[in-house]
């Protein structure tokens, strides 16, 4: 096994973690750092294949159909077991859509709550209320539920059809035709065109590019926007060009009771009235919550998709509430954590300083002006004319070779198009730097497999390429060796700084003065490279090729080999300079990571760049004095000097926090290398020996991190991103928040409570996998402050009153009870139990949850302090709920006693006593209207003409159906559904009867206005304090201050492979295709 590791671990000598280095793969597995595995895996490769019986057959789409490929799939019916082209996201069709979506329903424990409240009502013995008092708002919910799911349903189906009926072209018949995704078959061959979607796996035959070469981009599957390029096979290549050789191509007390005909013990009765009371008070949290809570939820979430504010114009890119369900959450968030590259900046990387020789360019100056060069990149711009001019002199040679190095020294591919050459490269910033040459006259204009050619001050240069040692995340660094046109030979090479100072010769000069340089750029939080060369004899050369060579064609460990042999040729090297590229902030971000701050909102930034660029990032979201960490037990108290402190920590100490694999997998190396065990040493030596001590390290980090302003994590992995949101949220019990704009941040946007998607330059994974999505960071200021704090007091208002009405409206029945013999009689009309809380209470209390607000937007992101109540959960906890159930009881006291009493002994105009139990339950009903509808309008904050519609329209439609519903007419047709005919125009023509109910409306409302009033002079909320100066209050005026971000070099491989592959690159025809194999 020693051929795995490579030659620089061995002058590793510490065992803790190297804060430059990334952390091992995610994906290693207890078995994978078994030192036995790797030869067990070889014995047993016979066995990971066995004969499977999937076979392919090209243009013979009846061979997958055989009876051999054939498998049950119901009874004796059999289907092929290839899959077809065709997707299909959709749930249901015409034939299952109402069994699939009951069923569904139904399994909500609410849905079958009410279910079983039904069957009991259908059963005679027991049931005190009709039947139709639930099954009408059941099958309302039911109904409008299931309308909601075939609206989303039928959207899928439009999305799947979009898709299958791409067209593409397939060859059938011996020759290519037009036809429809969802018809391919296993086996078919497809051509596809530049820019073309991919419409299944394919396997890539020819193409019309040198070598079968072509590239796809890959960013609706890992994020990544950077080409990858995939080559066919040689042989196909070559064979497989013509539609003629494709189409050939084939590959118990008891109780008194009236006695009513049915001889049943005291016992039994008694059983029968619980289970009548259980369907009398029912209605204390009814069916209709679950459906007024998911219309506030989609009313909020469309609120959010229809805020301008938060719609990016320039990329026509609306805000989008991918949920509905998390919307009063995003009113409560304690803690952020934010990429950072592609997040907090834009991922557009621009050349901005470089230090050649120890002279240091990029002064802001005037921007320069390369009209004086026909190869310009028009966008391109830099400010220090002082660069130009020693270049235009051509008297540095150090300047004139830093610029040759970056022409030539890349794995960029080039092409011509209308007259201006493209540039495709493996990273933004690879891309920008060859930009930047080419600007300053070094114009890299074309490559072969073995020549670069460029232009030198408008002199062509052909340069042989003899080898490219391409980079890689472990190397941080690239070379190329290339024959000048003189014969000599020369090592160009560019790397991270780290790498490149151990291997720089002894008499290299400027090593000082570069480090000073990288430094200030490093606080600049600008993204530095080093550059350097060596010149290499001939017989040098040889040698070295000979082992690289052997080492290129090894059977095993090629990788490990390879970079043992670019470690021998990598050294002595001298250098010459460094650069400096800017990825600037999003516009805003400053202005919005201090808003929310002053919201209490603590901001963590979890990013791969390096330690020593990441300071400018603790500062911008808070932190003054920074602190390393370096040791497991930390000081009690944790931060000596008191103020804003920002804490920053490599991947490599947070996974020995954590106390994840990486240790294991270095014990392992040393052990094959024959050093000592790691257990030797002190670091290991406190490894935790328990699951306490782990624990305890990890509460005080997140203690000690909780204390800071900032926090940034750096050399993280995503999965090390995911732990950290994992252990916020189980030790500080807190609604967290992740925003990212990649692939490797799904996994901490799924982690988090609330996932935040970038639609920026990494694809659309991030977004795909978030709970909300934008295009910009500053848009987070206004999801948080302004639309998260409204859904959350809207959210809690609705849910306060919403359970005061009904307690109010239910605990009548209990009061009754007394009075009833504990008959599980109703105090209301069965009718007006039905529609209470579905027409006559819920439009007024649903608006509220909908539009509501305590201040403006404006006001709630002028004020951030605004938000503090939310993170508290000050607006809706068991203090609330207990409020609001003694309102109840009051309330519900209030509206029967008082009725009651007026009926005890009353004796009306015509010298009869109304009182009967009918009137009685009419009045202590439109009691009970106009309580809730006028106390709703006591907590309204916010008033439009559409919620005095309600309250009054409410009212309205209460007395309309009730004077229906009493109506002679409609008896005569329902006798035994309605039963209180004329009772509303008998009683609610008797002037004490409506002097009883505006006494009880009276009573029940004077506690209520008291206490507002006193809340208001006495104990003003912070909005009540803001509200007044709402006039006076000046716009928020953005700040214009611009911070800069940090660099890091090329994060995939080059297209070295294909450049060196020493294939000949043969012209072809220029419409470009690529044929392939589903």
């Amino acid at each position: 096994f020693s051929t795995m590791s490579r030659e620089r671990a061995d002058s590793q000598g510490s065992l803790g973690p190297d804060d430059e280095v990334m952390p091992y793969s995610d994906d290693e597995t207890d078995d994978e750092l078994d030192p036995s595995s790797d030869e067990e895996r070889l014995d047993c490769l016979p066995f990971l294949f066995p004969e499977s019986g999937w076979r392919v057959k090209a243009n013979d789409r009846a061979f997958c159909n055989l009876p051999e490929f054939q498998k049950k799939y119901f009874l004796c019916l059999k289907k092929s077991k290839y899959a077809g082209n065709g997707i299909k996201t959709y749930k249901y069709n015409a034939l299952t859509f109402i069994p699939l979506n009951l069923f569904e329903q139904f399994k909500r424990a609410a849905n079958l709550y009410f279910l079983a409240l039904l069957i009991l009502q259908i059963i005679p013995e027991i049931t005190t209320l009709p039947w139709y008092t639930t099954l009408v708002p059941l099958v309302l919910v039911l109904g409008i539920t299931a309308i909601k799911d075939l609206v989303d349903d039928l959207a899928r189906h439009r999305m799947d059809n979009e898709i299958n009926n791409r067209k593409c072209e397939v060859l059938l018949d011996g020759r290519f035709q037009v036809s429809k995704w969802m018809n391919i078959h296993v086996g078919d061959v497809v051509r596809l065109k530049k820019n073309d979607h991919i419409p299944a796996d394919i396997l890539l035959l020819s193409s019309s590019n040198p070598n079968s070469l072509c590239y796809v981009e890959t960013a609706e599957l890992d994020g990544e926007t950077n080409l990858k390029f995939k080559m066919g096979l040689k042989v196909t290549d070559e064979r497989l060009q013509e539609e003629g050789q494709l189409a050939q191509f084939d590959v118990g007390s008891k109780a008194w009771y009236l006695y009513d005909g049915k001889d049943q013990t005291a016992s039994y009765r008694g059983f029968l009235s619980f289970w009548g009371y259980i369907i009398v008070l029912n209605t204390m949290v009814p069916i209709s919550l679950y459906v007024s809570v998911e219309v506030i939820r989609l009313g909020q979430s469309k609120f959010i998709n229809w805020d301008l504010q938060m719609y990016y114009q320039e990329k026509d890119t609306p805000a989008k509430a991918r949920t509905t369900t998390l919307n009063e959450q995003l009113g409560q968030i304690e803690y952020i954590f934010s990429d950072k590259t592609g997040t907090l900046t834009q991922n557009i990387m621009a050349f901005k300083k470089c230090t050649i020789a120890g002279h240091t360019f990029g002064d802001p100056a005037n921007p320069v002006d390369f009209t004086w060069n026909k190869y310009a990149d028009r966008k391109f711009e830099y400010l220090d004319h002082s660069l130009v001019a020693c270049i235009r002199s051509k008297k540095d040679k150090d300047t004139l070779e830093f610029f040759k190095l970056l022409s030539l020294c890349h794995t960029v591919m080039v092409e011509q198009k209308e007259d201006e050459l493209v540039y495709q490269a493996a990273s933004p910033d690879e891309g920008a730097l060859v930009t930047a040459a080419r600007n300053f006259g070094f114009v890299f204009l074309s490559r072969t497999q073995d020549t670069i050619t460029i232009s030198e001050m408008d002199q062509e240069m052909t340069y042989e390429m003899l080898a490219l040692l391409d980079f890689n995340s472990d190397r941080k660094r690239m070379s190329i060796i290339l024959r000048f046109p003189d014969g000599r030979i020369r090592l160009y090479c560019k790397g991270a700084d780290t790498v490149i100072y151990e291997r720089l010769s002894p008499n290299s000069k400027h090593k000082e003065v570069t480090q000073t340089a990288l430094d200030i750029f490093a606080n600049e939080t600008l993204r530095t490279l080093c550059l350097c060369y060596k010149d290499i004899s001939k017989q040098e050369f040889d040698a070295w090729a000979k082992k690289h060579k052997a080492a290129s064609v090894a059977m095993g460990n090629r990788e490990a080999a390879l970079d043992r042999v670019y470690e021998q040729i990598e050294s002595n090297l001298m250098m010459i300079g460094a650069t400096a590229i800017e990825d600037k902030l999003q516009d805003g971000v400053p202005e919005t990571i201090a808003k929310l701050a002053k919201a209490d909102i603590k901001i963590w930034v979890l990013t791969g760049d390096k330690k020593g660029i990441v300071s400018g990032a603790a500062r911008l979201c808070g932190g003054e004095s920074l602190w390393n960490i370096h040791l497991y037990k930390v000081p009690d108290p944790f931060f000596p000097e008191p103020g804003r402190n920002a804490l920053i920590i490599t991947g490599g100490w947070l996974n020995e926090i954590l106390y994840e694999k990486k240790k294991k997998r270095r014990r392992l190396r040393l052990k094959r290398l024959g050093k000592r065990p790691a257990s030797a040493t002190p670091q290991d030596a406190a490894q935790p020996i328990d699951d306490w001590e782990k624990e305890t390290r990890q509460v005080d980090f997140v203690n000690m991190a909780c204390e800071c302003e900032a926090v940034i994590c750096c050399r993280v992995t995503p999965k090390q991103k995911a732990n950290v949101v994992s252990l916020v949220k189980k030790y500080k019990k807190a609604v967290t928040l992740s925003i990212g704009d990649g692939a490797n941040d799904v996994n901490m946007i799924k982690t988090a409570d609330i996932g935040v998607g970038i639609s920026g330059q990494e694809g659309m994974q991030a977004v795909m996998s978030s709970d909300y999505a934008f295009a910009q960071f500053r848009y987070l200021e206004r999801l948080l402050l302004v639309h998260g704090r409204w859904s959350y007091i809207r959210m809690c208002k609705f849910l306060r009153f919403f359970f005061f009405k009904n307690f109010a409206f239910t605990l009548v029945h209990f009061w009754y009870s007394f009075f009833s013999g504990f008959s599980a009689q109703v105090a209301y009309e069965d009718w007006f139990i039905t529609l209470y809380n579905v027409m006559y209470s819920s439009l007024p209390v649903l608006l509220v949850g909908l539009l509501d607000q305590d201040v403006n937007d404006k006001l709630s992101r002028k004020f951030p302090k605004l938000y503090l109540p939310g993170q508290q959960g000050a607006l809706f906890n068991y203090k609330n709920f207990f409020i609001s159930l003694f309102h109840g009881i009051f309330t519900s006291l209030v509206i029967f006693f008082i009725p009651y009493g007026a009926f005890l002994q009353t004796m009306g105009q015509n010298g009869e006593a109304p009182s009967d139990y009918q009137s009685l339950a009419v009045v202590m009903a439109s009691s009970l209207i106009f309580t809730v509808n006028m106390q709703i309008s006591l907590e309204t904050s916010y008033w439009t003409f559409v919620n005095c519609f309600a309250v009054l329209c409410s009212i309205a439609i209460y007395f309309g159906i009730m004077f229906d519903i009493h109506s002679a007419g409609i008896h005569v047709i329902f006798p035994s559904t309605f039963t209180f005919t004329g009772v509303a125009s008998n009683a609610l023509r008797q002037p004490y009867l409506w002097l009883t109910i505006i006494l009880t409306v009276g009573i029940t409302l004077l506690p209520v206005i008291c206490i507002q009033f006193l809340y208001k002079t006495i104990w003003p909320s912070v909005a009540d304090n803001v509200r007044p100066a709402e006039e006076k209050s000046t716009p928020f005026q953005r700040g214009r201050r611009s911070r800069r971000s940090a660099y890091a070099f090329s994060h995939s491989r080059g297209y070295a492979d294909l450049i060196a592959s020493g294939r000949s690159i043969r012209r072809r025809p220029a419409t470009s295709y690529r044929v392939g194999l589903v």
